[in-house]
């Protein structure tokens, strides 16, 4: 049955009236209940200082297959969180709970409740269109980079040559690329109706990664220096693109100039900036302790080249976020006025065995960014459930790996190939149904804020997995993930070269170097097929308000295919998307509105499902892999 039968509410403004709140403020709040479900009348269940509160919603708009209910909320807590009661007096037990995860014919808890919040929405730019990911050694080779030497610890790698996907090379091969080169294509990215240029760390390292900062003052010498990035800003800003750049907030490098001071003088200020085994609460041993130096120090996941920030140090905030010149600050000011940040391990800063100082840092940093450009964003590296993360007012958003990415690789990854780090877990990786996939975007998208919801960077691939299409074996399965990362709600976020099909088994193998001589015509390393798939996919995102602002409603969700509605005011989207043959679901008559569905973007290397407007509705069905969307009235 399609899910289109059931009571629906989400946290778009054609549910809610949008606005930042105070308490005491009363909002309004919308249900949609086809007739179908049975409904006979809607309660708006809310929790105010703990104690759970029901008032019955209003009809307000009796409608000829569904009927629309209003109820006024009261913003009293920060966030203010509320589900609806539903009157079904067919069913067992005669009443259903409304929430973020669907309709439940029983009792639920309250972490998938629907919620409000006190905090301002994320700059508009930030869900505009779409960003994209640049791994500047990688990306492109300015004819500067011929003059430049390596240093002592990096291993020539030639331009387009496989990187190695295993240690000790992985982070030491150097190809060259700099930010001039990044300038020298960005006309790329403006083909690709890209909004969001975000760069991996530009700071000097000896990495290629540059994770492993040994200054948060300074742009690398390999990468041009700092007026590389000035010019880059300035070029990417002329066209319309904004900038953001990538901090290491939980670490730096074992080379980073504060670390050395500190080991070296431990009564200097700088030792206070670094978490030391056994004092002040922290353990003795344990696997994040390198022993190397007496006391040892933490660091992240034990590899000792990475020292651990101490966030219980007033020193740590002022020289990261709250300083005049902090490592936050100062990227954001002339000349390089960064756009924001995108926060590496966002999810360990701040958090060591008892010390859990996280969401703090976090609502420190927007606070701070924010007063120094309100139109800045950050989004937070978050490979795992991120829900306690993001209540809303610190980071705007995260990298959906557990609520988009990980649920679209499996429903639609290859079982036959060979890649030991699928997911990350330890045993063999089989596909799941497209229910399963659903439930499980539907899990993680009800337990934050819908402001939240709609900003989180959906990608499906990243510097730090496999590539997509690697993972998912097929140019058709990737041209599925891709309309599904593109129509999703939230912010699509690709990385350089998968638009053209790159390979790569894990996250070091992936970073390979754009082979820029093939793209005009494609080659061995590039598909222009899957290069038309993205343009095409990035320019419908571009255009179309229901896609950036618009609510998400679930039609289909089958083993094989899945269909959802993305709407706002004016304008009604239909996504399909089928894995394999499937047979087929009708949806009902009041979806089409007055005019014939309008195909905007059909299958270029999967197919395109079958649409047939019959007596009973929207007649869906696919012969294979295909993907469509349409415009609906």
């Amino acid at each position: 049955m399609t899910l289109l039968l059931q009571p629906y509410h989400d946290g778009s403004a054609a549910h809610v009236t949008p606005g930042v709140y105070d308490e005491g403020d009363v909002i309004s709040v919308k249900v949609r209940v086809p007739h179908a479900a049975g409904v006979k009348g809607v309660w708006l269940r809310t929790v105010r200082d703990g104690e759970p509160r029901l008032v019955r919603a209003r009809l307000k708009r009796p409608g000829e297959h569904q009927d629309t209910y209003v109820a006024d909320l009261v913003f009293h807590n920060q966030p203010t969180e509320y589900r609806f009661l539903l009157e079904t007096p067919a069913i067992p037990g005669g009443y259903q709970w409304l929430n973020g995860q669907g309709v439940h014919s029983r009792e639920v808890g309250d972490a998938a409740d629907f919620r409000v919040t006190a905090a301002p929405s994320p700059p508009a730019w930030l869900t505009a269109g779409t960003a994209y990911q640049i791994f500047p050694d990688r990306f492109a080779r300015s004819a500067a980079a011929d003059h430049r030497p390596l240093p002592d610890w990096a291993t020539p790698l030639p331009w387009g040559a496989e990187p190695a996907p295993l240690p000790p090379l992985t982070a030491r091969q150097v190809a060259g690329g700099d930010l001039d080169g990044v300038i020298e294509h960005l006309d790329h990215l403006v083909d690709l109706h890209v909004q969001t240029l975000y760069l991996t760390p530009f700071f000097p390292g000896r990495s290629n990664h540059r994770y492993d900062a040994s200054t948060f003052h300074s742009v690398a010498p390999l990468l041009g220096g700092d007026a590389a990035l000035a010019r880059l800003t300035a070029a990417a800003h002329a066209r319309g693109l904004k900038v953001m750049g990538d901090l290491t907030t939980n670490h730096c490098g074992v080379a980073h100039e504060w670390f050395q001071r500190a080991l070296n003088y431990p009564t200097s200020p700088e030792h206070n900036l670094f978490l030391w085994a056994g004092a002040d609460g922290v353990p003795a041993q344990g696997a994040d302790i390198h022993p190397k130096y007496m006391p040892g120090y933490v660091s992240w996941l034990g590899h000792h080249s990475l020292p651990k920030l101490d966030w219980r140090s007033e020193y740590v905030r002022r020289a990261m976020i709250t300083g005049e010149d902090s490592a936050m600050a100062h990227w954001l000011k002339a000349p390089y006025r960064l756009d924001g940040w995108r926060v590496d391990v966002a999810n360990m800063t701040g958090r060591y065995a008892r010390h859990d100082q996280t969401v703090e840092i976090s609502r420190l940093f927007r606070q701070t960014m924010s007063g120094l450009n309100p139109e800045a964003a950050v989004i937070a590296e978050h490979f795992f459930d991120y829900a306690s993360d993001l209540p809303g007012d610190g980071w705007h958003a995260a990298m959906n790996y557990a609520g988009f990415s990980r649920p679209v690789w499996a429903w639609l990854g290859d079982p036959t190939t060979n890649n030991p780090q699928h997911f990350g877990l330890p045993i063999a990786f089989q596909r799941i149904t497209g229910q399963a996939m659903v439930a499980a975007m539907r899990d993680f998208f009800a337990r934050v804020p819908w402001q939240v919801a709609a900003a989180q960077w959906n990608n499906i691939g990243s510097h730090d997995t496999p590539r997509v299409r690697t993972r998912l074996g097929s140019a058709a399965n990737v041209e599925l993930a891709a309309t599904l990362m593109f129509t999703y709600l939230g912010t699509p976020m690709m990385f350089q070269g998968d638009e053209g099909g790159a390979t790569g088994s894990n996250g070091e193998h992936s970073r390979t170097c754009m082979p820029w001589e093939q793209i005009p015509s494609g080659g061995a390393a590039w598909e222009t097929d899957t290069h038309a798939v993205f343009r095409g996919l990035s320019r419908l995102r571009a255009g179309r308000s229901a896609l950036a602002t618009g609510g998400l409603r679930w039609a289909i969700a089958a083993d094989d295919a899945l269909a959802y509605l993305r709407e706002c005011e004016g304008e009604r989207l239909l996504v399909v998307v089928a894995r394999d043959e499937w047979a087929g679901e009708t949806l009902p008559k009041w979806v089409l509105g007055t005019e014939p569905p309008e195909l905007l973007y059909g299958g270029q290397v999967a197919g395109t499902p079958q649409l047939t407007v019959t007596g009973d509705g929207l007649r869906l069905a696919a012969d294979g892999p295909a993907v469509g969307v349409w415009r609906l009235a």
